[in-house]
């Protein structure tokens, strides 16, 4: 009797246990753009202004991540991301030279305040990236995107609402080399900081 009142004891806990080795997440939210400007459309010699080329502030964004969670405070996360933007061109007419993607993927580390198998986890990470962006009328399937790398860094939280569904909320920055897409842009210089605001939902196991 003893043992069965151990075994239903253990059943028990291990129902009511939050923790999550393995985590799929879907996010949407909001990218912000700063540092925008690209450069001239012709050299500074014959006129133009620094920022002749330059992206939309914002558009909307989602991603796909993948965490893998240790039994204490680390985790490792890998993720795709798409947000849109627009090429806005001041001398030329028209200035909005239409819309753009941008694809990411990359890697971050996540540590957390609140060991593996509590309900509410928040978290600070930071990582490396790849930023592909496609001008306007090309795509990236067929080479038409230019590839920039740098890294990312941020915070946010999770919330374990059952044993296998939760919530998310994120805020990062990510920052890249600014695209001069084949020296099309003349005097690029700078980098890109893409912001992230988002929310997403996941399954863990």
């Amino acid at each position: 009797m003893k043992k069965l009142a151990v075994v239903v004891l253990f059943l028990t806990c291990a129902g009511s246990s939050y923790g999550q080795l393995f985590e799929a997440w879907f996010n949407g939210g909001q990218s912000l753009l700063s540092s925008r400007n690209l450069g001239r459309t012709v050299p500074a010699t014959s006129g133009g202004s620094a920022d002749d080329f330059q992206f939309s502030d914002s558009g909307f964004r989602f991603s796909f991540r993948i965490a893998f969670n240790g039994d204490g405070h680390f985790g490792h996360e890998v993720q795709y991301a798409y947000s849109r933007t627009h090429l806005l061109c001041t001398p030329c007419v028209p200035q909005d030279q239409g819309g753009m993607a941008i694809h990411q993927g990359g890697y971050n580390f996540l540590v957390y305040a609140t060991p593996e198998g509590t309900r509410v986890r928040p978290f600070a990470t930071g990582g490396v990236l790849f930023a592909n962006y496609v001008p306007p009328g090309s795509s990236a399937t067929s080479g038409g995107g230019q590839t920039k790398y740098g890294f990312s860094y941020g915070g946010g939280v999770k919330i374990k609402v059952t044993q296998l569904f939760g919530f998310r909320f994120d805020v990062r920055q990510a920052t890249t080399p600014k695209p001069d897409f084949g020296a099309i842009l003349f005097e690029r210089q700078g980098w890109l900081r893409m912001n992230e605001i988002s929310a997403g939902i996941g399954v863990g196991f």
